[in-house]
């Protein structure tokens, strides 16, 4: 691994990372807003940005001067695969610098991929074409996380846990798997998801992981609200 990309492993260690995205359909959804998010986080003391599309990273890249971790969700007909998903969006996120891509690397035998390849001629296609950049693998199981360090991923994420057909109704966080991938991953491991408080932040990181991810919990105030008035109408 080249020196850079090994310094911007060591900038995440141990740190966390605010995810900064907001769809369509959602309230914040503006590139200046992410850009503003990713500030206010950055001076609360985040250590790196995990963000959704081109225009988005473009803003906060203007904004902050830390890691991004760069994804771009993109649904195809015929495939629930939609993080990064083919060499369309890789190229995208290569283009306007990121410093991580994540891509979903759930089982393609259980979950198709829209260009029809499984996650072994996907990957093989990317690292052969961008061998320098810092891939992140987005993932669902154990099994999942393990089978992507093995083909070359840099770092592996529990991003998808629960949200796959058969990881559906997981209580997250998910600590145990964040254990077991700390202790027999090769790779540096991400927590992500489910993550709401500091007391669970300070158990993903005390479980091994290298670094966490936290985004409703941050930068969602719809989701926010909603938990809060849930609470009163019970």
């Amino acid at each position: 691994m080249d020196q850079t990309n090994q310094k911007i492993l060591e900038q995440i260690k141990g740190r966390l990372i605010v995810s900064c995205q907001a769809l369509e359909s959602e309230p914040l959804h503006s590139s200046y807003i992410m850009s503003r998010m990713a500030y206010a986080a950055m001076l609360g003391g985040a250590a790196g940005i995990r963000a959704n599309t081109v225009a988005d990273i473009t803003e906060i890249k203007k904004a902050v001067d830390l890691p991004v971790i760069g994804i771009v969700k993109q649904d195809y007909d015929g495939s629930d695969v939609y993080i990064s998903p083919t060499m369309k969006e890789i190229d995208a996120l290569t283009e306007c610098g990121v410093s991580i891509i994540a891509a979903d690397a759930t089982d393609s035998a259980r979950r198709p991929r829209p260009d029809g390849k499984s996650l072994d001629e996907f990957f093989k296609e990317i690292r052969e074409k961008y061998p320098n950049q810092l891939f992140m693998a987005d993932c669902s199981t154990y099994e999942e996380a393990i089978h992507a360090a093995e083909i070359g991923f840099d770092l592996v994420g529990t991003t998808m846990r629960g949200y796959t057909e058969y990881t559906n109704g997981i209580t997250l966080p998910d600590f145990e798997l964040m254990e077991r991938l700390s202790r027999d991953c090769k790779k540096p491991v991400v927590a992500e998801g489910g993550i709401w408080t500091p007391d669970q932040l300070k158990r993903a990181l005390d479980s091994g992981v290298w670094t966490a991810v936290i985004g409703g919990a941050i930068t969602r105030p719809l989701e926010i609200t909603k938990r809060f008035v849930a609470a009163i109408e019970r």
